[in-house]
């Protein structure tokens, strides 16, 4: 029997020592968030360049609570509602609805095609006197353009959150990604950069947001906070262990996923290395095959960025823009998983029309072609064989051919 071919959009992600730090947890007498977790968290902080990190129970929870942060009473210049927050049009669902939940506007903004990052120019129309804060999204590995956001945010006095979930270990300009904004949020979703299964992180470098988020995180209570002995002593007669000083969510992370995440942190640098190897050889075998005819469009990067590739993103040449479900569906069959890029157009989505979204009715035209054209595959923490290089490109290469 003839094994079928499989390339999913990661494999093998766990070692067999993630498995035994794990399991370690596991026999011992405390797997929820505890030293494990802070230890991580100390230790992810240092690696990135910043002071604080607070690891979460997921990505779309760190999201969840940097949007929360802003809005807090405790937060400086805290934002109100109805205030704007600029979002590109290519976006994730969690990304956005916290914004929503926490009644603010979210306004689209187009993307950039040979990035499908937010586009800048767009960017500058779509600022108005009620934007306060911009939630700019680095897709797949690489970076938008933070020279020209940041000059934005400075000029405007307007929050830059950086959603990394995508783009853990990318820099830019030598400085990682998460690292220039207000907050910055990180994924170890299955099948990131590393993962814990699920997981995430927040970081920020003031110490008030950092208590803000801490005490969001865990229900509202002052315990985790640095100002946890000032709040005992005010209160007496509260006890101390239950003092809820905030508004608050449950969004802590297990230590289980704290010891695998940080197992898998130490080997972040090879398996950037590793996934960038990949993607060059699948695009080298591509190219250099007899049938290649530019087919497709491989999303590129300015000198300033140093990518570290989530997966391998792929548009469609206009060309064959009416096969794209039919090839979509033969990569499948032929074992080689997709996806979208990210959501595709999120304005297209039944949701953003029972929320009035977009009641304007603008139109994304890259953002569109991102949804139409645009696709990824996965990109592994092993390097990638020859045979398996080619099998990809070959089937790929399948799109003449429909």
């Amino acid at each position: 029997m003839i094994k079928k071919f499989k390339y999913p959009l990661l494999s093998n992600a766990f070692s067999s020592s993630d498995i035994r730090c794990g399991l370690k947890v596991l026999s011992s007498k405390h797997i929820t968030m505890s030293k494990i977790t802070k230890n991580f968290e100390k230790r992810f902080a240092k690696k990135i360049g910043c002071k604080y990190a607070v690891m979460t129970n997921s990505g779309s929870s760190a999201n969840l609570l940097a949007i929360s942060t802003i809005i807090n009473p405790l937060f400086k210049n805290k934002l109100k509602p109805g205030d704007e927050v600029l979002i590109p049009a290519v976006c994730w669902s969690t990304s956005l609805w916290p914004i929503i939940q926490n009644n603010l506007k979210p306004v689209f903004v187009d993307v950039e095609l040979d990035t499908f990052n937010i586009s800048i120019k767009d960017l500058k129309k779509k600022i108005t006197s009620k934007t306060k804060a911009i939630m700019c999204i680095h897709v797949l590995g690489t970076s938008a353009n933070l020279t020209q956001i940041i000059k934005l945010t400075n000029k405007k006095n307007i929050i830059l959150i950086e959603d990394s979930c995508e783009s853990l270990g990318a820099k830019f300009n030598n400085k990682f990604l998460g690292t220039f904004g207000e907050l910055g949020t990180f994924s170890f979703y299955y099948s990131h950069q590393i993962t814990s299964g699920e997981g995430g992180m927040i970081v920020c470098n003031d110490i008030k947001n950092y208590n803000i988020i801490k005490s969001l995180r865990s229900h509202g209570w002052s315990r985790e906070t640095n100002f946890h002995n000032i709040y005992k002593k005010k209160f007496k007669k509260l006890d101390d262990r239950f003092l809820f000083i905030n508004s608050g969510y449950n969004l802590r992370p297990t230590d289980i996923q704290a010891a695998i995440a940080n197992n898998q942190f130490k080997r972040l640098n090879k398996f950037i290395t590793t996934r960038n190897y990949n993607r060059k050889k699948i695009i080298d075998k591509v190219k250099n095959n007899k049938k290649w005819n530019n087919q497709f469009y491989f999303i590129n990067h300015s000198k300033q960025i140093k990518p570290s590739w989530f997966g391998l993103p792929i548009l469609i040449d206009k060309r064959y823009s009416n096969k794209k479900k039919k090839f979509l569906n033969h990569l499948t069959r032929r074992g080689i998983e997709n996806r979208p890029i990210l959501s595709g157009n999120f304005t297209n989505q039944p949701a953003t029309k029972l929320y009035n979204l977009n009641n304007k009715k603008l139109v994304f035209t890259n953002a569109q072609k991102v949804e139409d054209l645009g696709f990824f595959i996965g990109l592994h923490t092993q390097k990638i064989s020859n045979k398996a290089a080619e099998y990809i490109a070959e089937n790929l290469l399948k799109i003449s051919e429909m």
